[in-house]
């Protein structure tokens, strides 16, 4: 029989959310995980994987952040495809979606959770 693989999350640290900017996207480096930060509030923050899931290439940091009712989006800046933050789903691809990372705010820090 196969041995059992146990996956286990870490929250890993990443800036505080005073150092970005609402309504645009960072770049961080989590491991070997390119990690694409949106703040749309002070209490709401939104991690996906920074690689254009249409492309792959590393492009989601510099997408387009906007709403889809109440819904908060993110558009590929390379084909403009858009997607919801919260969830990764693509609105005009339903072929697309973009990983999302959980997120939370401890001590004024944003925190990504990720797969190890």
């Amino acid at each position: 029989m196969p041995p059992t693989i146990e996956m286990t999350t870490t929250w890993e640290r990443t800036c505080e959310v005073a150092d970005l900017e609402p309504g645009w996207g960072e770049v961080a480096l989590l491991g070997t995980h390119q990690v694409a930060l949106v703040r749309i509030t002070d209490e709401e923050v939104y991690a996906v994987t920074h690689h254009d899931p249409h492309t792959g290439a590393p492009v989601m940091a510099r997408g387009i952040v906007g709403s889809r009712g109440d819904r908060p989006t993110i558009a590929s800046p390379l084909h403009k495809e858009v997607y919801d933050l919260g969830t990764g789903e693509c609105f005009t691809d339903p072929g697309l979606a973009l990983r999302t990372y959980r997120t939370r705010i401890v001590g004024g820090m944003i925190e990504v959770e990720l797969d190890r």
